[in-house]
C-alpha cells in the first residue's frame, strides 16, 4: 500500500529553562511556525524534576489554541507515575479542548538515576513500574472507549467507575474514543543484562506493545537501522501471539538531529546542547546514537534508512539553541524531499 511518511516536531519544553534567549512565549510561538510549515504534529516531553520542564498537558492545551490541524502529542509521559483516573480526566479535557488531535506518547519510566528518585519521591515503587503502567493504561483505554471502567488489578481496584453523577448528559469523554496510546519502549537484546534476562525483557516489552498501544515510539541506537528491523520483528511475533493487528501500529522514532552547513560545525553544536538538555545520559552514551548531525542531504539519508526499516512518524527533536532555525531549515531543505508517497 502507499503511504506518507510524517514528521513531527518536539518543543523542547526544558529548553525555556536552560536557554537564556528562548522562552515559554517563543515556545508557543514555535508550535504555530511547526504548523504553517507543513509538519503534521506537535510534542512535549515529560519529567518531574530529575529534569524541570514545563508541564505537558498544560502546556499543550495552550498549543491547542495556537494550532488547529497538527497532532498533540506526548514523547514522552511517564504514566506509571499518574493515577489513571486523574489522567484519564485531564486527557480527555485535553482532547476536547484540541478539537480530537491528541497522541498519548506513553513509557514506564527510563532507568535513570533521577527517575528513579522520582518514584521514591512520589512513594512509588519503581521495580514495579511496568506493571504499574500495564494496569493504567487498561485502565485509560476503557475509560475512553466506554466511559466506564471495573478494574481488578494489583495496584488499581475500580467497580463502575465513570466521570458521570447521573445528574450530566453523559459520562466525561474524550472526542476520540479513545484517543491514540503509543507506547514507548527501546526493547534489544543485548545489554547490561545476562543473555536470557535480555530476551524477557524484550518479550515483555513487546507483549506491552501490542495489548496496550496503538502505535510503538522508540528513540536512540540511531547508527544502527538493524536494530529496529529486528524489533519490529519481535513486535510482529508478540502481535500473532496475541492475535492482534500488527499492520495497525503505527512506528514512530523520536530523534534527536542538527542541521549545519557541515557535519562537524552540526555535530560540535549538537554536542554541547546534549550535554546541558540531559547531563546525565549525554555522559553515558555515545552521541552519535543520539541522532544524526550534518548537512539537509546527511540528514535525509538517515531518514530513508529508518523509514525503510519501518518508521512511519518520525519526531524530531532538535540539538541547538536556536529551534526556530532548525525547524525553519528542515522544513524548507528536508521536509520537501519526503513530500511524495513512499510505496511499502
Amino acid at each position: 500500500m502507499s503511504t506518507k511518511l510524517e514528521f513531527g516536531v518536539n518543543l523542547n519544553n526544558r529548553e525555556p529553562l536552560i536557554a537564556p534567549d528562548y522562552d515559554l512565549k517563543m515556545l508557543l510561538d514555535l508550535s504555530e511556525v511547526v504548523e504553517s510549515s507543513g509538519f503534521d504534529s506537535v510534542w512535549v516531553g515529560d519529567s518531574l524534576f530529575s529534569k524541570p520542564r514545563y508541564e505537558p498537558i498544560a502546556l499543550l492545551a495552550a498549543i491547542s489554541q495556537r494550532t488547529s490541524r497538527v497532532k498533540l502529542g506526548t514523547a514522552c509521559m511517564v504514566t506509571s507515575t499518574r493515577n489513571p483516573l486523574y489522567l484519564a480526566l485531564e486527557w480527555a479535557t485535553l482532547d476536547q479542548i484540541s478539537g480530537g488531535r491528541t497522541i498519548l506518547g506513553a513509557g514506564a519510566g527510563n532507568p535513570e538515576d533521577g527517575v528513579r528518585r522520582e518514584f521514591e519521591a512520589l512513594g512509588l515503587d519503581y521495580a514495579r513500574r511496568a506493571s504499574v503502567f500495564e494496569e493504567g493504561l487498561a485502565v485509560l483505554r476503557e475509560l475512553w472507549t466506554t466511559g466506564s471502567v471495573t478494574f481488578h488489578g494489583r495496584y488499581f481496584d475500580y467497580d463502575d467507575v465513570s466521570f458521570y453523577s447521573g445528574t450530566e448528559m453523559g459520562p466525561l469523554m474524550p472526542l476520540q474514543k479513545p484517543p491514540p496510546m503509543w507506547v514507548v519502549s527501546n526493547p534489544r537484546l543485548k545489554g547490561d543484562a545476562a543473555p536470557e534476562i535480555m530476551r524477557r525483557r524484550l518479550e515483555a516489552a513487546c507483549r506491552r506493545i501490542v495489548l496496550y498501544g496503538d502505535g510503538w515510539m522508540t528513540c536512540c541506537r540511531a547508527q544502527h537501522p538493524e536494530e529496529l528491523t529486528e524489533q519490529l520483528g519481535w513486535i510482529e511475533q508478540a502481535a500473532d501471539a496475541a492475535e492482534t493487528d500488527f499492520s495497525r501500529l503505527v512506528v514512530a522514532y523520536q530523534v534527536t538531529m542538527n542541521i549545519g552547513d557541515s557535519e562537524e560545525e552540526a555535530r560540535a553544536v549538537f554536542g554541547d546542547y546534549i550535554s546541558q538538555y540531559y547531563p546525565e545520559l549525554s555522559q553515558a552514551m555515545d552521541l552519535s546514537n543520539w541522532g544524526p548531525v550534518g548537512t539537509p542531504e546527511q540528514i535525509a539519508d538517515w531518514i530513508r534508512a529508518f523509514a525503510a526499516a519501518g518508521v512511519d512518524h518520525f519526531i524530531c527533536r532538535f540539538g541547538a539553541l536556536d529551534q526556530f532555525g532548525q525547524v525553519k531549515r528542515f522544513a524548507s531543505e528536508v521536509l520537501p524531499l519526503f513530500a511524495v508517497e513512499r510505496e511499502e
